[in-house]
Order: C-alpha cells, then sequence, then structure tokens
C-alpha cells in the first residue's frame, strides 16, 4: 500500500505534467502552516528557472488542473508561488479503511528482506549490570524490533565478556580463597560438580576485589595473567570453573534483562571464537595485510582520503595475545560463515567510534566480509544526571541497573496509588507496566548519539513527551471502547466515516501517516522517530476527545464511526509501543 504522501505527490505530478511542466516538481510536503493548509507543494518555486516564467503563474496553472481532484478538496497558489493543498475527507477515509483492513496498517514488505545481526548488550560475566547498561538494551532492542516489523530477518546478539585477563583475576582470587576446591587440584582426573560453589552475589565482590588487588600487587598480577594462559589453554579446572562463572552469570543476566523487557537470540561471547583466531590470522598474513610492526601482528587501515590519522589495528599483542579487536574480528568471520548476513549493526558507548572505524576497515580490507556486506556502527551518548555528570547513585556511586528498575517502578506504584484504590497485586504490575515505559520512552525519544538526563520526575510524569502519557491516552482510549461495548455496542462492527470536525480530521491525517513514520524510523534506524509520531497522535486524540462527546452522542452511525477511529488509533499506537520494547496496562 503506496505511503498517503506518494499518492497526493502522484496527483500533484499528474497536474504539473496536464499543465505542461516537468511532473517531477510535483512532489508534495507537510505542511509547516497547518493553520493554513494540511501539505505544501514548492514546485512552481523550483520550475520558475526552468521555464522563465512566474511561479506564481505556474502555481495557478497547476491549480487549475486540479479543481475537481479526488484528492484535494483545496488547492491555492498563493504568492510568490507555493500550492496550499487541503485533503478531501472521502479520499482520506477511503486511506483509513484500507489501512485498517491491512494487517500492517498499510506498511509494504520488501522485496528483498535483509538478514540483520545486531550486537548490543555487551555485559561482562561476573559483573551486574549498571545504568550504563541501559541505553545499549534499551536502544538495540527497539531496533531490532522495528526492523523485524519492517520484515527483516533480525538476530540480535549479547556478545559477553567473556574471555581474558577478567576471567583469569577471578580465577586467581577464588583460588586465593578456597584452594582446597578440585578445580584447582591439577592431578585430579574426576568428574567437576555440577552446581557452582558460590552465588552472584559472591561472584559479584570477586572481581573488584581481585582488579584492585592487581593493580598494587604485581605478584598478584603475574598469577592472573597466568591463570588465564592456563584458561585459554584449556586446562580442566580452570575451563570447569570458568563455565560456572559463566553459568552462574547469565542466569542472573537473563533474569535482569528480562526484567527490562529485552530478549537476545544469541548468548555468545568472546570466548566463542577462541579457536577460529589462530586460522584468522594466517588467513590475514596469507593475503599480505597483517604484517608485524614493533613486535605486535597489525594490520594497515589508513586511507589515502583520511583527513586524520587512523592508527594500524592490531591483531596480536608482542606477547602473542589477543585484544578486542582479534575477537571483534573473529566473530565478524564467524558470523558470516555461519549466518550469512547481509548487514551486522553494532550498538556502543559513542566514545568508540575510532575503534569500530578501524575493525571495520580491517574486516572489509582483509576480505572477512564481502563488499555488499553493510557493517553500521551507532554509538550512543551517556545517560546523565541533573548536573550535567554521568548519572551516579546518591553515594555517588554506578547505579544498579535493577535498582533504576526498582526506583522507577517505586515512584510510579506511589502515583498511580495515591487518591486510587487498586489491589496491591494489580497495582504493583501496573506500576512495573508504567516504570518500564517511563524508563524506555524516555531514552528512545532522545536520539541515540545524543546525551540525555535522566530526571525521574519528569519521565514518571503523565503530562508532556513521556512514556506515562503514551500510557495514559491509550487506557483512556480503551475505556471509552470497553464503555462502548457495555452500551451493547460492537467495536469490531464499528465502520469508519468521514471527519466531521477539525479535530477528527487531524486525527485521521495522523493515523494515515503510520507506514511513512515507520518506514523512515527503520531506514534512518531511528527509534526516537517512532517517538515523535506517537506523541503527535497521542496530542491528536486527546485533542478530539476534549472537543467530542463520544459515549453520549445520539447519532448511532456518527458514534461508532468515532469509535472506529478510536480503535485504530488504539491499534497504532500499541503497535509503536511494542516496537519501542513496551506494553499498556488495561487500565491506570
Amino acid at each position: 500500500m503506496k505511503k498517503i504522501l506518494d499518492l497526493i505527490s502522484e496527483e500533484l505530478k499528474n497536474a504539473f505534467e496536464a499543465a505542461g511542466y516537468d511532473g517531477a516538481l510535483g512532489k508534495a510536503t507537510i505542511s509547516n502552516r497547518p493553520d493554513l493548509c494540511e501539505y505544501q507543494c514548492n514546485g512552481a518555486m523550483a520550475g520558475a528557472k526552468q521555464y522563465k516564467k512566474a511561479p506564481i503563474m505556474i502555481a495557478n496553472e497547476v491549480a487549475e488542473k486540479m479543481q475537481d481532484s479526488a484528492v484535494f478538496a483545496e488547492v491555492n497558489a498563493v504568492a510568490p508561488g507555493f500550492l496550499n493543498l487541503k485533503i478531501k475527507e472521502e479520499f482520506l477515509l477511503s486511506y483509513l479503511q484500507q489501512m485498517r483492513a491491512d494487517e500492517k496498517f498499510g506498511m509494504d514488505m520488501p522485496e528483498s528482506p535483509r538478514k540483520v545481526v545486531i550486537d548490543y548488550g555487551g555485559p561482562n560475566i561476573a559483573k551486574p549490570l549498571h545504568v550504563g547498561h541501559l541505553r545499549s538494551a534499551v536502544i538495540g532492542e527497539s531496533i531490532k524490533r522495528i526492523l523485524r516489523y519492517c520484515g527483516h530477518e533480525v538476530i540480535g546478539d549479547v556478545h559477553l565478556g567473556d574471555w581474558g585477563l577478567q576471567m583469569g583475576l577471578i580465577i586467581t582470587e577464588l583460588k586465593e580463597r578456597h584452594p582446597e576446591w578440585v578445580y584447582f587440584d591439577e592431578s585430579y582426573t574426576g568428574e567437576y560438580p555440577t552446581d557452582a560453589p558460590f552465588t552472584i552475589s559472591e561472584l559479584e565482590e570477586v572481581y573488584p576485589t581481585a582488579s584492585g588487588k592487581s593493580k598494587v600487587d604485581p605478584e598478584y598480577k603475574a598469577k592472573a595473567m597466568e591463570d588465564t594462559f592456563k584458561l585459554q589453554s584449556g586446562v580442566r579446572g580452570h575451563r570447569a570453573i570458568w563455565n560456572q562463572v559463566k553459568n552462574v552469570s547469565i542466569s542472573d543476566l537473563k533474569a535482569n534483562y528480562d526484567n527490562l523487557g529485552v530478549e537476545f537470540d544469541l548468548w555468545k561471547g568472546e570466548s566463542d571464537v577462541h579457536d577460529i583466531i589462530p586460522g584468522m590470522v594466517e588467513f590475514m598474513k596469507a593475503g599480505g595485510h597483517a604484517y608485524v610492526s614493533e613486535g605486535a601482528l597489525v594490520v594497515d587501515v589508513k586511507e589515502e582520503t583520511d583527513t586524520k590519522e587512523i592508527p594500524p589495528c592490531m591483531i596480536l599483542k608482542s606477547d602473542g595475545a589477543s585484544l578486542y579487536n582479534t575477537t571483534d574480528l573473529a566473530t565478524i568471520q564467524e558470523r558470516m560463515e555461519t549466518i550469512n548476513p547481509d548487514e551486522l549493526i553494532y550498538l556502543t558507548d559513542k566514545r568508540q567510534e575510532l575503534y569500530f572505524e578501524q575493525v571495520f576497515r580491517c574486516a572489509r580490507k582483509t576480505g572477512l566480509v564481502t563488499p555488499d556486506v553493510k557493517l553500521v556502527w551507532l554509538g550512543f551518548g551517556t545517560v546523565n544526571g541533573k548536573d550535567g555528570k554521568p548519572f551516579k547513585t546518591r553515594d555517588g556511586g554506578v547505579m544498579r541497573l535493577e535498582n533504576l528498575i526498582k526506583e522507577t517502578t517505586d515512584e510510579m506504584y506511589r502515583k498511580i496509588t495515591e487518591g486510587h484504590s487498586l489491589p496491591a497485586e494489580e497495582a504493583g504490575q501496573t506500576a512495573k507496566i508504567i516504570a518500564l515505559s517511563a524508563l524506555k520512552y524516555g531514552d528512545l525519544s532522545n536520539q541515540i548519539a545524543k546525551d540525555y538526563v535522566f530526571d525521574l520526575d519528569r519521565f514518571t510524569s503523565f503530562e508532556g513527551d513521556t512514556g506515562p502519557y503514551i500510557l495514559y491516552t491509550i487506557v483512556r482510549i480503551k475505556s471509552i471502547l470497553n464503555k462502548y461495548k457495555e452500551q451493547g455496542g460492537d467495536v469490531n462492527a464499528a465502520m469508519l466515516q468521514k471527519a466531521v470536525s477539525g479535530s477528527e480530521k487531524d486525527l485521521m491525517m495522523l493515523l494515515s501517516r503510520f507506514n511513512a513514520s515507520m518506514e523512515s524510523a527503520c531506514e534512518e534506524i531511528a527509534p526516537h522517530k517512532v517517538c515523535a509520531y506517537i506523541y503527535d497522535l497521542a496530542n491528536a486524540f486527546n485533542h478530539f476527545y476534549h472537543e467530542t462527546k463520544i459515549l453520549t452522542e445520539e447519532d448511532a452511525d456518527k458514534k461508532a464511526g468515532w469509535i472506529a477511529v478510536l480503535a485504530l488509533t488504539r491499534d497504532i499506537l500499541e503497535t509503536c509501543i511494542d516496537v519501542l520494547g513496551f506494553s499498556a496496562p488495561e487500565r491506570m
């Protein structure tokens, strides 16, 4: 189904051609003066030089050709040469009827869907999720859902940090505390215990302790490096205790991500590509790309067009150890071999721009990806406190993500129970649903690359550009539809009617722009565009609602027409919040 803007532009194109002008001049845009018109066309201005004619003359001629248009109710040529356009109610009604009958409200599915891997999350095992993990999880989940809704095959990978020195540090500290464990007896040949000898809480205390010791005790750090080597060399006990660390951590991570409404298709980590690194290194050497520089193995990625210095991409350190670059490149190779995607999207802190520039160039130069594979890096800004600095707890520490969710949920619980008598269980569930909307919408309504201020009072407000406001609008619509059913009405049988007021037409106009908004969010990988659309749609509905006595209307057909508009508004709003990663309760 064509976008409404394309249909309007087609009508303009035909009129320009009928008047003797280039049809390409007939492009419509949404009016920047909604008090004057709904759409506008500046083609006459662009054609004035080409046809050596005053733009108002061209505009008048084109307007004349559209006096009997099936699309436009009004076409006005105004100086110096603009075409101001208002849509016919019949045309708008027909378009919405088609949208309502379509499974995805008129969204065209791609002829050649893309296979996309999106790498987001990026937590380290044995470490708690904190507020710094919020953006990657929330943005990545939304991008995955938007691309899927638009017809693409998308695979989300958490990409765990589960290898390297941090693992050696954890093993060393566990060995210092529990030297009697069988994992550290290299002569042991039996089966290792199936149950982990520690909890996630104990593990989360181990790493910072070990890290602190290694910074002041060279001997301790040497032990950690030796344990890292043993782990990566496949020593049985080290691998067994590492697997226990992984299992306990992943179980906790899954619970935390589930609490945030985030799901990953793959739970792979750096360790999954450890065994393919030697082959990848040899491949790069054989291709003449990798060479030794100051003891390290590197690949030059500088290009002649560079205006700034781009350092070589290091593949192996001088001691032969791999780096993040190494595992990321090996992961690209592994994904190409096992998934063969058309596109790889990486979502990380925006400070990693140079790093991903090096990795992507290296992957292309060495032939790990073919030229047609798209490599996309999205760098997100930081979550800041009201002081403009990275968000911290009251005592200055980094806030755990589960505590941030709880704090937001508690605030929502207070707000929805204040002056209302809801059963405690329902109030708790509703508070959590609204809290997720507050957190996610508060994040996603910003452009990905921008920093934003975490303001609990603003994010949890039921007024303004917030998640709770969007949910309150949806719940209000559901309430009206339920009351209509109680009156004996059939929501599904209600037929859309021509708009009978300006506010109703404004609402219908916004509904007609759904597929264009979703398509734009998909093409530009921009969840904030979905947020902007539903905020405008919620405002349009509330304006209509406050002007219209829907349930007390005596004309049954008129009432049914309004109910049909409300049902379509509810369905589109709920579709949009679903791709943003949250849902609406039945009542608030």
